[in-house]
């Protein structure tokens, strides 16, 4: 949600700054603006508009000398998506320029406080931080003021600050939201993501909450200083950039999310690589240990990384024997259970910049409990504050709908629970190795489904059927199909159809019922009659195992336990196909963020 990028060094600003936010526009917006210094002119320009980069990059003038610059991408949040409200925003008299993820919850206060008088031109918040800044400069430093604006804020920010009277240096702070900071040979980037780095930065830093950062140029060399809100200097340790730009490009495809779903059956190789080398799985023991002696583990997570949740729930209980409960992060974080007295916690995100479940995390660990993250992104704030974190290893993700990450989710957590068995009930190694190869035949069969697709999914509404394991992959098959189509659907427990829903189904309404578990496979097929009676087009996906020659897609058998990461695919080619036949933004759609990093 959102992106941030800026830029100060000897390459031309703008050019590095588009780019940037071109690579971060997986992470959903609204609108998107650009200011930076033109040296020639010796004046800031700034442009920005309600829209996609693209009008930002094709319709306005780059000609021209800069090495000093801000920009965004903005999901709205206070105000509606137009020119107005689009980041940048200049502070009353225009001297302060600033861009800003997150929200402030203050802001309010802060005008009623600080700033009567002041004529805002926005609806935003973040015109709020511009004209703080600028209030207190008029009584010290800028350095001093933005610090000093810090101090006042509440809530989320990941901000860039120019000041028009110094073109040379760039200002940086961050809280909850994440921020990054590249250096390379000709210059100092700064990002929401490490994806907008890549090119431009050999090596780069997360910068901490309540960190304050001034980059500045002298005799033609950039270099930075990171400080405490009251100045006094803080350390930091580099990373060293290991995406590549092929790795976030769409390699031929039509669609990152075509490209990403196709991807799966090497991501499930490549966590096995990681994860169980030489067939022996290698997780640190003491992560094991504290999953062994939790009397229960809470799972929290939200959409796709929930229904992860949910199977990650059923293979720890069901392989491991250890008490699993999953919760909404946006409920659990205001809306706590009665929790047992040693608990594991576990925070499941493919960003690890979820605000939810952040909020979450900061909580528990106040608490004194401990606490594992799973995620796509070591660099993310989830996997830096959490005690442990395991990594996905999916590469990066840019589609906003989640493919392979959740794919990846599932299989490191049938890991753990394998791992953390007594008496593990199959060989984890060769079963993997099975599933990648079953996901493999429904990738080559995608062109079948999409002709199932144009027959069946004709219709506003749709629904997904499924017991047990089923169930979950129903779940989050509605996602995507709902997410990137717009089509109305719902994902059900089969056995739940006859306690209301069934009065939804019509002529012709297309019911997809997913069967992989041979102990519910009749009772979901009576389940189909019933829909059938009533009209309903029917799909179902089965494995060979529980199949029927009636059925419409027929998958290879794969262990019982393992069936959601195969029965899935289809169901992501079916949300892929259906949003593109009626010609949907499908790795962008409307209204999403790939980073929810507000709550």
């Amino acid at each position: 949600m959102c992106g941030i990028v800026g830029y100060l060094g000897r390459e031309k600003a703008s050019d590095i700054i588009i780019a940037g936010l071109e690579k971060l526009e997986y992470r959903g917006y609204d609108s998107c603006g650009i200011c930076f210094y033109d040296e020639r002119a010796k004046r800031f320009v700034m442009y920005k508009d309600k829209g996609r980069v693209a009008h930002l990059k094709n319709d306005f003038d780059y000609d021209k000398c800069n090495g000093l610059g801000i920009g965004h991408t903005r999901w709205a949040t206070h105000g509606q998506p137009n020119q107005l409200n689009s980041h940048p925003h200049f502070s009353e008299g225009d001297r302060f320029a600033v861009v800003h993820n997150g929200v402030i919850e203050n802001y309010k206060e802060l005008t009623e406080r600080y700033l009567a008088g002041v004529q805002f031109v926005s609806e935003t918040d973040t015109e709020v931080i511009a004209n703080l800044i600028a209030r207190f400069a008029l009584q010290m430093p800028a350095e001093e003021a933005i610090r000093k604006t810090l101090s006042v804020l509440e809530g989320s920010y990941a901000l860039l600050v120019v000041d028009t009277l110094d073109p040379h240096v760039l200002y940086a702070a961050k809280n909850k939201s994440p921020l990054l900071l590249g250096v390379g040979k000709r210059g100092v980037t700064l990002a929401s993501d490490v994806m907008a780095l890549v090119g431009y930065a050999d090596q780069y830093f997360p910068i901490e909450d309540k960190t304050f950062t001034v980059v500045s140029e002298k005799d033609g060399v950039s270099c930075f200083a990171l400080y405490d809100i009251l100045g006094h200097p803080v350390e930091t340790k580099f990373m060293t950039i290991d995406i590549v730009l092929d790795e976030i490009g769409k390699g031929g495809y039509s669609h990152y999310m075509l490209k990403e779903i196709c991807e799966q059956p090497s991501v499930v190789r490549k966590i096995v690589s990681k994860y169980l080398p030489e067939d022996r799985i290698q997780i640190d023991p003491e992560t094991l240990s504290w999953f062994k002696t939790a009397e229960r583990i809470y799972v929290i997570a939200a959409g796709t990384s929930m229904h992860a949740g949910f199977v990650g729930k059923y293979l720890l209980e069901n392989i491991a024997g250890i008490p699993v409960e999953v919760f909404i992060a946006s409920e659990f974080a205001y809306n706590p259970p009665l929790l047992v007295k040693n608990p594991l916690f576990v925070f499941i995100s493919q960003s690890g910049e979820t605000a939810d479940l952040r909020a979450c995390l900061v909580d528990v660990k106040r608490r004194g409990f401990r606490t594992v993250t799973i995620t796509n992104v070591p660099t993310s704030t989830l996997a830096r504050e959490a005690d442990k974190f395991l990594e996905i290893f999916a590469g990066p993700e840019i589609a906003v709908a989640s493919t392979k990450a959740y794919v990846g989710q599932i299989v490191i957590l049938a890991i753990l629970a394998v791992a953390l068995a007594d008496r593990p009930p199959f060989d984890l190694h060769k079963e993997l190795a099975k599933v990648a190869v079953a996901m493999e035949a429904v990738i080559d069969k995608r062109e079948f489904i999409h002709g199932l697709v144009k027959a069946k999914i004709t219709k506003r509404n749709c629904f997904y059927i499924g017991r047990s394991l089923d169930y979950f992959t129903c779940l989050e098959a509605a996602l995507k199909l709902k997410e990137i189509s717009y089509i109305q659907t719902e994902g059900f427990a089969a056995g739940e159809l006859k306690h209301g829903t069934i009065a939804l189904i019509e002529q012709g309404v297309p019911v997809v019922a997913i069967i992989s578990q041979k102990a519910v496979a009749r009772h979901t097929r009576g389940n189909i009659r019933e829909v059938c009676a009533r009209g309903a087009e029917k799909l179902v996906i089965a494995t060979q195992l529980v199949s029927d020659p009636t059925d419409e897609l027929i998958l290879m058998d794969v262990h019982e336990s393992l069936t959601p990461l195969i029965t899935i695919i289809p169901t992501q080619l079916i949300a892929f196909y259906a949003a593109l036949d009626i010609g949907k933004d499908i790795d962008k759609p409307r209204n999403l963020a790939k980073s929810v990093t507000v709550e």
